[in-house]
């Protein structure tokens, strides 16, 4: 199973949000197209690859479109714990929200 949690929703709605600015349409695409990938995690959770600044083998990412999907394998779940941009100082977003 995976479940989102509440940043990560954050995250998305930011992404849709920004995206809407210029066309609702797209904004929409992306969106579903994220989420559309995650679904795929629940019996391929290792698709992605270890977070390189954490190098935690159960921390993990995904690349859509110029976003990186940050997910945790847990034993019951998959939990999706942030999307960023790629261009954006991963150490640092991290640590926002882990503080």
């Amino acid at each position: 199973m995976v479940k989102w949690t509440r940043p990560a929703k954050r995250d998305l709605k930011k992404i849709h949000d920004y995206i809407a600015e210029d066309s609702k349409y797209y904004a929409k695409k992306v969106v579903q197209d994220i989420v559309s990938r995650t679904e795929s995690l629940s019996d391929l959770p290792e698709i992605g690859r270890i977070v390189p600044e954490l190098s935690e083998p159960d921390i993990r990412e995904l690349f859509i479109y110029s976003y990186r999907l940050i997910y945790e394998i847990k034993e019951e779940q998959i939990e999706i714990l942030t999307i960023i941009h790629g261009k954006r100082d991963f150490s640092k977003a991290y640590q926002e929200r882990t503080c």
